[in-house]
């Protein structure tokens, strides 16, 4: 199993979102932001879910849809030392 590290960029973008749909529903955008969050939960065992983002088309580089958003994500091996 993997951690999933959000960047700031990640997290404000998902307070902005809240925010934003709060303005009509503060339930519904707390649904949409647990949505996002537990779509982004199946990247912690199989990181090479979604599809590659065409746009940079590098393979660790992946993208999932959930509703309307897109939530791209990078996957990165660790090196071992010896």
């Amino acid at each position: 199993m993997v951690r999933i590290n959000w960047t700031l960029q990640a997290k404000n973008d998902l307070k902005d979102i809240a925010e934003y749909i709060s303005k009509d529903s503060k339930r519904y955008a707390k649904l949409q932001v647990n949505r996002l969050k537990t779509r982004t939960r199946i990247l912690k065992t199989q990181i090479r879910s979604g599809k590659i983002v065409s746009e940079l088309n590098q393979e660790n580089i992946r993208e999932l849809i959930e509703g309307n958003y897109r939530i791209i994500s990078k996957y990165m091996t660790k090196i071992q030392r010896y």
